[in-house]
């Protein structure tokens, strides 16, 4: 299981500071030659996230809420705030900043939620090789299912970072902890990393 710092960081993130993690476990398909990381940090108030993806062929279809922007290029976090609960946040964002958010335990009891998208500040951005996002989650998001959470030093977290694009030029599928099935499926709590608060 691989683990990861989430940095504390003091005002505006400096994201040329901020460790990146390679989101680089090719699964399911052969190697499209796509990549991908994903910087993380934190204040008192939010969870900040940057992710880049080198993607010659990018797809950007669809626009609006709800979307299955897993059709299109496509970055996701998910991740558990209580490991103990077993329940988990899924992010998944195409190159439009549409987005799908959902939680649950699993794809059984999996409820779509329906915040307003101005609460995650997302931001997407093409780059000459890519595409990339920024957005973040806010505490007081995460405390209306867990109304005493708090961000503090050494608290640990389970979560998983992903790439893929099922209806993109090149397919793909890639993790940054690997996952343990045969068929695509980043369900997969089980296969969460470890990451851990500064």
């Amino acid at each position: 299981m691989k683990s990861y710092v989430i940095s504390c960081a003091d005002g505006a993130p400096d994201w040329k500071s901020i460790p990146q993690l390679s989101v680089s476990e090719v699964l399911w398909l052969p190697d499209a030659g796509i990549c991908m990381t994903q910087a993380i940090c934190h204040d008192d108030e939010n969870i900040f996230v940057h992710q880049l993806a080198v993607e010659k062929n990018v797809r950007a279809e669809l626009s609006g809420a709800d979307c299955p922007v897993c059709e299109d290029s496509c970055m996701e976090f998910f991740f558990s705030p209580c490991p103990d609960d077993g329940r988990y946040f899924n992010l998944e964002i195409n190159p439009n900043g549409s987005f799908f958010l959902g939680f649950g335990h699993g794809r059984g009891d999996l409820k779509r939620l329906h915040p307003e998208v101005s609460v995650f500040d997302i931001r997407t951005l093409r780059t000459p090789d890519g595409w990339e996002t920024f957005y973040r989650i806010p505490l007081s998001f995460i405390r209306e299912f867990y109304p005493d959470y708090a961000f503090t030093s050494g608290l640990k977290i389970r979560a998983n970072c992903y790439k893929c694009g099922d209806l993109t030029e090149t397919p793909h599928y890639l993790s940054w902890n690997t996952v343990s099935c045969e068929t695509p499926d980043f369900h997969r709590p089980e296969d969460f990393g470890e990451m851990i608060f500064e």
